[in-house]
Order: C-alpha cells, then structure tokens, then sequence
C-alpha cells in the first residue's frame, strides 16, 4: 500500500499536514494530491476542535507546483482542447484556493524548501508563512510559456503589493527566503532544523486562544482589504455582540484577573 498523499498528524489542537510525494518534489496539480489535500481539510473541519493547521512539505522541497512532465506529454489536467484544460482547471486546482479562502482554522505554512507556481499560490493562501533558509519562491509560469493559473497575480497582490507582485510573475524569476522576507512574503526565517519547531510553536500559539475569536478574528482579516472602513466597523461590532456573550469570553476575563491559564470550551 503507498504512503498517502498528505499526512495528517494531530497533537492536541494543532494538525500538521505534510505533502507527501517526495520523489515527484510534492508536485501540486493532479487529481490525486488536489483531493488528498481537499479531504485533509475536510478531515480539520469535521473533527471541529482543531485550533491551527501546519502546512510543510515532506523531503527537500515543499512543493515544486505544476508537474511539467504532464505538461510536456500533454496529460493529466493539461490533456485535450483548450476548453478541457479549462474545465480541469477549474474542476480540480481552482478548489483549493476557494476552499482554503473560506477556510476559517488559521493556518501556518512551514516552508522546507522550493515553492514554485501553484505551490507558491498555496503558500500566499496560508494566513502565516515561514521559511526555511533553504526555500525558494517563484512564479516561473512565463518561463514556461504560460500565465499565472491558480491565482497567483489575485493572492500576491494582496500579501506583497502590485509592484512586487508584477516583478515575481513578469520576471518569472525566484527568490531566496530573505528576499522573499524583505518582500513580506514571509514573515520569519529559520534554520532547516528549526522550521517545524518555529511553525508548531507558532501554530500552538494560537491554539492557546479562545476558538470562536479565533474564528472571527480570522474573518475579519479576510474581509478587511475589499470592506469600506464603516462596513468593517460594523462587522466588528457585530461580532464584539457576539462574542462578549460567550462563556470562552467570561473564562477568559476570570482567568486573566485570577492569574491563570484559562480553560476553553468552544462555547
């Protein structure tokens, strides 16, 4: 029997999943990886108390993106007409980033190593991103003779700017980790040895919180960047409703005047 696709590991609130083809550097575009890593997300949302996600890859890369051998032999989803290509993009990769976009569990991307193409579009889809020294990051798609395909020019817009955004997918080009730091693609960088220890303390982190803040708090990131700023008030506000109802809030006041940990219950 082989190894799965993507490895689930839980330890208490956090899961850590690992993109498991090595041999193939995690390639991250046909069907079989694309509903691996969808029903690892279904797997988070069904066991409901799960706090944070950690997303890395397994062996030295994180995720080379697009398989080009696919490309060049015309399979896979790059197979057919053009308007079957278009169909399995759209059927199959384009589900990943409207999924991970509505996906309320924080989530931290650990990145071990390479991050091209769709799997650099998979890292921006993460809320926090950290990088080993020895990742890389690049939208090589001109390079290749295509265009961005997973939305790469929509979510390096909103985590890097337009300008910085149009030099990595103009240029085609790669950067190393500190770059990509300089860039705020990234918010740390870390040893190899060190990266799934910084990612799961971060991730544990925010798992120490109140769950239904995290919830909200997550939502509000989300709709900050399109929202005028009297609607983001009143999601705010709404929320504040909300939440300062909740006995995670009254746990938390009591546990912060009594100088001790609080104990939260979802609720």
């Amino acid at each position: 029997m082989s190894e799965p696709r993507v490895l689930y590991h839980r330890d208490g609130a956090v899961v850590t999943l690992t993109l498991n083809r090595p041999d193939e550097l995690n390639a991250f575009s046909e069907a079989p990886m694309i509903d691996a890593f969808l029903a690892a997300l279904d797997r988070v949302e069904a066991e409901g108390d799960v706090a944070c996600v950690v997303l890395t890859g397994a062996g030295r890369a994180f995720s080379a993106g697009g398989n080009v051998k696919h490309m060049r032999d015309k399979t896979d989803m790059f197979a057919g007409t053009a308007a079957d290509i278009e169909k399995a993009y759209a059927d199959g990769i384009h589900q990943v980033p409207k999924r991970l976009w509505h996906f309320e569990t924080p989530v931290v991307a650990a990145v071990n190593g390479p991050a091209y193409g769709a799997a650099l579009d998979l890292v921006c889809m993460c809320d926090i991103r950290i990088a080993s020294t020895a990742a890389k990051f690049g939208a090589p798609f001109v390079k290749i003779g295509i265009s961005p395909g997973d939305g790469a020019a929509w979510f390096l817009n909103r985590v890097v700017g337009p300008s910085v955004a149009a030099e990595l997918i103009l240029t085609g080009e790669a950067v190393d980790a500190e770059t990509a730091k300089a860039m705020g693609l990234v918010s740390r960088v870390v040893e190899p040895d060190d990266l799934m220890t910084e990612a799961v303390g971060m991730a544990e982190r925010i798992a120490a919180n109140a769950p239904l803040a995290l919830k909200l708090s997550k939502r509000l990131l989300k709709a900050a960047p399109r929202q005028e700023l009297e609607d983001h008030l009143a999601m705010c506000a709404a929320y504040q409703g909300m939440l300062h109802g909740t006995e995670d809030h009254a746990e938390a006041v009591a546990a912060l005047l009594d100088k001790r940990k609080p104990v939260f219950t979802g609720r």
